[in-house]
């Protein structure tokens, strides 16, 4: 597995200024390939899924501890061109995101996006070359569908996310999970049977490790290959507000809306 030590990568929080570490990874299939890419950016990253099954990911735990609604943005630039897939389709629209979530009582769940939704298209920038950026914060995204997986339940409304929210799996929006702390189990937690994580959960598919927050590049569905040429990206940022400004829940968040 091909590791890349991305570098230079800016973090700007209410408070001040610090480097945002992510780490890139291979979740499932050996054959996935993670390599540096500098046919657009310096620093660009290529994931190369060429079959169903095949994923990766870019993680970070620079949130962890947070809470979900106290994300105000999460950004990453795709320079591959995405005119190439049908429109609307997975290829086009990827990458989606992930977070490992606890309810702090050893309870720990996968959050994730739909980055088909016709409705996260006012999240996605045209750039040159037929690439796309995504650029939001928790805040915008509050109406939004989430879906929950990586626990008994998967996404029924059985599992302890829709239990605490009071939501079924129809009905529960980003909104209902802000209250929630970003912050991934350990390795010994993913890999026991009785939590019943699955394979296509965000940790590294050879140690197990986790990251609280997740780019997440492949899947088990055709739509998400991406053909010859892999995902290109450059640019991750995340970034958490300040712990006064995260106490102020949804309504605060309003304020920090970066844009629309």
């Amino acid at each position: 597995m091909n590791k890349v030590t991305l570098t230079a990568l800016s973090m700007l929080t209410l408070t001040g200024s610090a480097n945002a570490q992510f780490t890139d990874f291979v979740i499932r299939d050996a054959g996935t390939q993670i390599l540096p890419n500098t046919d657009y950016v310096p620093t660009g990253t290529e994931f190369v899924i060429s079959a169903g099954g095949m994923k990766g990911a870019l993680g970070s735990d620079a949130v962890n501890g947070s809470s979900v609604g106290s994300i105000s943005q999460m950004a990453i630039t795709r320079h591959d061109d995405t005119t190439r897939f049908t429109a609307g389709s997975g290829p086009a629209v990827a990458p989606y995101f992930n977070l490992w979530v606890t309810d702090g009582l050893g309870n720990f769940a996968v959050l994730a996006n739909e980055p088909s939704n016709g409705s996260f298209a006012a999240f996605r920038t045209s750039i040159g070359g037929g690439g796309i950026q995504y650029d939001f914060s928790m805040g915008d995204i509050a109406a939004e569908p989430v879906k929950v997986y990586e626990t008994p339940g998967w996404n029924s409304d059985s599992s302890w996310v829709h239990t605490a929210t009071g939501k079924t799996s129809a009905t529960m929006t980003f909104a209902d999970v802000f209250g929630l702390t970003v912050e991934a189990p350990s390795a010994s937690y993913i890999t026991n049977p009785i939590n019943a994580v699955g394979s296509g959960a965000p940790d590294d598919l050879n140690t197990n490790a986790a990251y609280g927050f997740n780019w997440v590049f492949g899947d088990t569905l055709t739509n998400y290959v991406s053909g010859a040429e892999g995902y290109v990206v450059s640019n991750p940022v995340l970034v958490p507000t300040s712990a006064s400004a995260a106490i102020l829940g949804l309504g605060g968040m309003a304020a920090f809306r970066r844009r629309r």
